[in-house]
């Protein structure tokens, strides 16, 4: 997948694969588009708490716009974070607070995964919404 690619192109990738499993696979494929966040800086502040896997995020606001660093030791988390990543491309910090998760359930995604997973996004989103508002 592209470094270009926008959450509404992404949406619609994901709407057209029927297959649980496909879109499992491209969830993986994802886990490329984190800018990642070295495991010498995972901290109890950067950790995700709910999360199955281990998982951190480290946000940040630079020349007005949210950047993400991610890590974490499962390639399913890691593509969430992907997904994440891409949700919050090139936005402002207030454009961003105005996203929900509901762009995940309207990918299909979350019903492709177990619900303690889906719990772990849904964590995982509120965690980074919090930093942003806590940075503003």
């Amino acid at each position: 997948m592209s470094d270009l690619i926008t959450l509404e192109e992404l949406i619609e990738e994901f709407q057209d694969v029927e297959d649980k499993m496909e879109r499992l696979e491209m969830v993986f494929e994802l886990s490329e588009e984190v800018d990642f966040l070295e495991v010498e800086f995972w901290t109890d502040l950067t950790r995700v708490r709910g999360c199955q896997s281990e998982a951190h995020v480290l946000v940040s606001i630079e020349n007005e716009l949210v950047k993400l660093k991610a890590g974490a030791d499962s390639k399913l988390v890691q593509g969430l974070m992907g997904i994440l990543t891409i949700a919050l491309r090139d936005i402002s910090p207030s454009k961003a607070l105005e996203l929900t998760p509901d762009f995940a359930g309207e990918m299909g995604v979350l019903n492709s995964l177990s619900p303690s997973r889906s719990n772990g996004f849904r964590n995982m989103f509120d965690k980074v919404m919090n930093e942003i508002q806590n940075k503003m």
